[in-house]
This record gives C-alpha cells, sequence and structure tokens, in this order.
C-alpha cells in the first residue's frame, strides 16, 4: 500500500490506573470516523488481551491511529499501574506530546505522578485533560490546583508549566474549555492536539535510523519490532543492521515487512517516512532499545534509561506428585526459554539462573506484573513452582543494608482509617499526611512503607475496609533497612497421607483450622490443605473415611456440615506462603506444598531455612 504524506503527530495517553485513558482512546477512535456509524463496537477495545478484560486495565501499550482534518494522528494508551512502568517508559521515546488525564474527583494520583515525571524528564510538554467531569463529586477546580503543584514539585520549566486545560468526559464523548461551554463532541481535543503538540521532531534527510521500542511475535509474521523512525525513509527488503546501545553491530538483515497502525489495524505498506510510528519483520536478533539503521549509520539512538526490578521470585519445575497432570510444559528447558522470550520483550524483567538447573530466579517491579506473567504462562499450559516474592535490597557506600521504600496513597473511610494506621505501622510504614475528603466521612492517607512489609497486605485491606478502601502504591527510593516486620502468625494443616480428601475427614479437622481445599480433591504428603489455628504447623489425615461395623446403630449417623474453603487467588497464595513454602500452579489448579515434602527430611532441614 502506497500512501501520500499527511501531516504528523505522535502522541501517548498517559494518566494513573482507571481514571479513562483506554474509554477516551474509544471516544477518539469512534469520532474521527475510524469506525462506520452503524458498526458495532466493544468498549475498550485497545484492551485486547483476555487478563486485561478480566482484571480491567491495561497490561500492555498499544498504538492507534486516527485522522482529523488532514492529519495523522499516532495515539498509544499506556498502562496505568506501576508495575507495568517499563511500557510507559519505553512509550515515551515514541512520541512528541502526551495527554494528562486526571480524575476530576480522584486528582493526582501516585502513578500520575510516576508517569508525568518521566515526560517531564525527556522535555515533553502535556495537554491536561481532566476527566470524568461530569461526575457527582467532581472537583475540577481544586484538581487543577493539585496538577500545578505536581508540576512544580516535578521541576517543570517555564514552557511546561503553562499547560493548556480542557474538561471532558470520555465516556459520554465531550471535551470543553470552560466547564459553561456546549458539551457537543472531542473536537477541542482533536484541535488542540493538532495546534499544540508540535510535529516528530526528525531528520528525513538522513540515512534511515529508528529505535526499537516494543517487541511481539505473531504466529504468521514472526518477531515483529515497533518504534519511531528518526531519520530518512524505509521500504520492504532493504539491508538494515542492528546495532545495540554500545554501537556494536548484532545483526545484518532484510526487512520482509512494514506495518502501519490506521485505526484498530495494521496495514502493510511498501515505504515509511521519518517521524511515523511503524512496526518491521525480518529481524532475528534485534530486540527492544536496540537501533535499526541503514548500513551507513554507525551511532545507536540512546534509549531511556528503564528504572531496576525490586521483587524477585523463583520460578522452579513442578516436583509435586501431581506434576504433569495438567500441563504439557513442565520441563526446566521449556521453562527457561519462555522466561527468555517474556524477558526479551519485557525489559522491566530480569531473569538469571540460580545454583539449580530445575529453577530460575525473575525479578520485575511488583507483584501484579510478576502474577500476571505466571497467570499468563499457566494458560499456556505451563506448571511451575514459585517461591514466596523477596525484595531487592541494596547496599550503599558504607556498606549498609538498603530496601526499596513505596509511597502508599489510601482512601478508605474514615471509620476503617484506624485498623489501616494500625496494619501498617506494624509493617514499618511511616504515615505522612492525613488529608480530609471535601464529601466527608472520607480520608486520604500517604504512607513512605517498605516494600517487603507490602507483600500480602492488599488481601488483608480489603478486608479491614470491606472492600471500600483503594490503596495505590508507587515505588519511591532506596533507605536504610527498617528492622525485622512480623510475618504470618498462624501454622499450617499439612496432608500427612496421598490419597483424595475425603468430606468426612475434612469435617472433623474443621475445629483445627479453616481449609483451603474441597472434598474430592487430591491432595499428597506436604501439601497444605488448610491454616492451623496455634503458630505451629500441624500434619492431619485429609483422607481418612469412617470407620464402619456391622453393628445397627440406633441413632442416625451424623450430619457433616462443611464450612466453604477459603479459595485463595494467585495473588493471595504468593503472599501467603513463607520461606520454607511453594506455590504449585497449573493450568487448573493453585495448591500450597512445604518445600521439603517428606516430613523427616523437613524436620532435619528447619533450622537450615530459618538460617
Amino acid at each position: 500500500m502506497k500512501e501520500t504524506k499527511m501531516k504528523l503527530r505522535n502522541i501517548a495517553i498517559i494518566a494513573h490506573v482507571d481514571h479513562g485513558k483506554t474509554t477516551m482512546v474509544d471516544g477518539l477512535l469512534k469520532q474521527s470516523g475510524t469506525f462506520r456509524d452503524n458498526q458495532k463496537v466493544e468498549t475498550c477495545v485497545m484492551d485486547s488481551n483476555e487478563l486485561e478484560r478480566e482484571r480491567g486495565i491495561t497490561i500492555l501499550s498499544k498504538c492507534t491511529s486516527i485522522e482529523w482534518k488532514g492529519t495523522r494522528i499516532n495515539i498509544v494508551d499506556t498502562p496505568g499501574h506501576a508495575d507495568f512502568g517499563g511500557e510507559v517508559e519505553r512509550i515515551l521515546s515514541m512520541v512528541d506530546g502526551v495527554v494528562l488525564l486526571v480524575d476530576s474527583s480522584e486528582g493526582p494520583m501516585p502513578q500520575t505522578k510516576f508517569v508525568l515525571g518521566k515526560a517531564l524528564k525527556i522535555g515533553l510538554r502535556p495537554i491536561v485533560v481532566i476527566n470524568k467531569a461530569d461526575k457527582p463529586d467532581a472537583r475540577p477546580d481544586e484538581v487543577l490546583d493539585e496538577i500545578f503543584d505536581l508540576f512544580v514539585s516535578l521541576n517543570a520549566t517555564d514552557a511546561q508549566l503553562d499547560f493548556p486545560v480542557l474538561y471532558a468526559s470520555g465516556r459520554n464523548g465531550w471535551a470543553v474549555k470552560e466547564l459553561t461551554d456546549e458539551k457537543k463532541d472531542l473536537t477541542p481535543l482533536f484541535e488542540l492536539i493538532c495546534s499544540y503538540v508540535p510535529e516528530p521532531v526528525c531528520e528525513p534527510d538522513k540515512p534511515f535510523s529508528m529505535l526499537a521500542t516494543t517487541l511481539e511475535s505473531d504466529k504468521f509474521i514472526g518477531r515483529i519490532l515497533t518504534g519511531k523512525i528518526h531519520s530518512g525513509k524505509l521500504k520492504v527488503n532493504d539491508t538494515v543492521k542492528i546495532l545495540n546501545g554500545k554501537g556494536e553491530e548484532i545483526e545484518r538483515t532484510r526487512i520482509a515487512k512494514i506495518l502501519a497502525y490506521r485505526g484498530l489495524n495494521r496495514v502493510a505498506l511498501e515505504e515509511a517516512f521519518a517521524g511515523d510510528i511503524v512496526a518491521v519483520s525480518g529481524i532475528a536478533k534485534g530486540t527492544v532499545a536496540d537501533t535499526i539503521c541503514a548500513l551507513e549509520v554507525n551511532e545507536a539512538i540512546h534509549a531511556q534509561p528503564i528504572d531496576p526490578p525490586t521483587l524477585a521470585m523463583t520460578f522452579s519445575v513442578n516436583d509435586s506428585p501431581l506434576a504433569g497432570r495438567e500441563g504439557d510444559k513442565v520441563t526446566s528447558r521449556v521453562i527457561w526459554d519462555r522466561l527468555e522470550k517474556e524477558a526479551e520483550g519485557n525489559i522491566a524483567l530480569r531473569i538469571s539462573r540460580t545454583s539449580s538447573a530445575d529453577s530460575f530466579e525473575v525479578a520485575g517491579r511488583g507483584e501484579l506484573q510478576l502474577g500476571v506473567l505466571i497467570e499468563t504462562m499457566r494458560r499456556e499450559g505451563f506448571e511451575l513452582s514459585i517461591s514466596r516474592p523477596r525484595v531487592l535490597m541494596k547496599k550503599d557506600e558504607d556498606g549498609k543494608l538498603l530496601e526499596p521504600v513505596e509511597e502508599v496513597v489510601v482512601d478508605v473511610d474514615e471509620e476503617f482509617s484506624g485498623a489501616v494506621v494500625e496494619k501498617l505501622g506494624q509493617r514499618k510504614a511511616e504515615l505522612v499526611e492525613m488529608i480530609p475528603s471535601q464529601l466527608g466521612n472520607k480520608v486520604r492517607l500517604i504512607f513512605n512503607a517498605p516494600s517487603r512489609g507490602l507483600i500480602g497486605y492488599h488481601s488483608e485491606f480489603l478486608t479491614d475496609t470491606r472492600g471500600t478502601g483503594v490503596m495505590n502504591r508507587l515505588f519511591k527510593c532506596y533507605e536504610p533497612y527498617k528492622g525485622e516486620i512480623e510475618g504470618r502468625r498462624n501454622g499450617v494443616l499439612i496432608s500427612s497421607e496421598n490419597g483424595t480428601a475425603i468430606a468426612y475427614s475434612l469435617w472433623k479437622l474443621q475445629d483445627r483450622g479453616p481449609m483451603f481445599i474441597d472434598p474430592n480433591v487430591p491432595v499428597y504428603v506436604g501439601m497444605i490443605i488448610g491454616e492451623h489455628t496455634k503458630p505451629n504447623d500441624l500434619e492431619v489425615n485429609p483422607t481418612k473415611t469412617k470407620q464402619l461395623t456391622n453393628i445397627r446403630a440406633a441413632g442416625k449417623d451424623e450430619a457433616i456440615d462443611l464450612i466453604p474453603p477459603r479459595k485463595l487467588t494467585l495473588e493471595q497464595g504468593l503472599s501467603y506462603i513463607q520461606e520454607d513454602e511453594l506455590l504449585e500452579v497449573t493450568p487448573k489448579s493453585l495448591r500450597l506444598r512445604k518445600r521439603i515434602l517428606d516430613p523427616i527430611q523437613r524436620k532435619r532441614a528447619k533450622p537450615e531455612i530459618i538460617a
């Protein structure tokens, strides 16, 4: 397909999670004529990944493009969750402007601060959109003041502080300069993007070069690298070379396909020009942050540095007695190949081999990022044993231990604030600020908390606030180690037999503590089937059946009344287990187990595990 050159604008839509980025992109796509008037379009079309739809969050950044009165606008929808910040950091190097969306009642949140800081640092001038301006609890004037204060605290330049502001409702498809204006459509936003965002910074007359910012695999085309063309133009079948960050050549190859984003579709092009965002195929070794360029270019394009991982888990081969029953990808070689493939495209992830041939360390930004990777792998047919998450410590110049600390913003009803302050205090968190809400009975608490103290806290937080609390967290800095944090107080109930759990047996064990399993579930020696009411671990037999005799009883049989088990989700399971325990993950099941299954060997090894 040959195209006429159009005016170009490249923008990213950035915001805190759930402030309406994806819904706003839906509105822009509809009003630009990307869809036919009678075309049925689902909401959040950009969240195409199955996990994104289930969780209601954006995990992977997506590109699209729209045409508005002779200008092509390439739009990137970025994740709003801090765990996927690596996606945001890379994307900003592709665009020349950002639209910062802020909720009209919540105001700037931790992730707003994170993404805005990255955008300001590389010199982008944001357009501010106060979204959801039609909410009953909207406070647009105060939110605007908070946004201005945030810009100042992030050392914005005078030019960046002079930002334009629109008030909008992405869901209802309108944007206005003043709230008293007629609320018709998103035309003011289209016009502002075209007039305020500069044309792409590029050098059309120089030899071809582009920086790869995202990588994906297509079963028909193979590896696809996406990025912005910094200079020159590219044609299909052109021979290019790939340079790594140090400027070293890692391969020469021929471009098999050039794909451009037109609406929600990728269209094959014969030729692409400087400034456009395109995807190319035919590259075998080049990856994210590498430079794809003409043969005469010898200097790599500078890539934005990525913040380092703060949390790590060990992924091991599943060696339980039930291994291989549900998944077909169980060997260490297959697991390592899959992790290597993930790390290639996700540069916020770091993988390494351990002293054992059957286990690998995976480090990332947070529990959610690693949880999404585990969930994706189990859906692909993998079986894994996962260790408890642990934070990655550092040492300063004097040899003192430093640990990652996060800024935690909690919005709760006043009646629950005491419980939250108490629980986070036990986890070595420091209360920095307490802000009463304008609506009364709500309060915003801001803490600085060590990352290791937050592992597993979220489910407890939801219980303490009866599901009404909202907690957001963001990596802040490394600070001196804050001392020991008390872990789980209760022991666990461990199966002493292999077999199938019997309802009668589970009923008899109920007074020992809540169960994690249903009747008729396969169990094995060393598998955790419930939580003990006391601090010590207890071995029990869940396979025991009722003893039958040939004597007829005068009375009736006891009625078995089972309390429903406490089913742990993937994230809850990861945060529940201790150092000597593992989470067994298969396509259909999640099981808790002891690291050493044999009870005699476990007792011998206990001092070593504690050490």
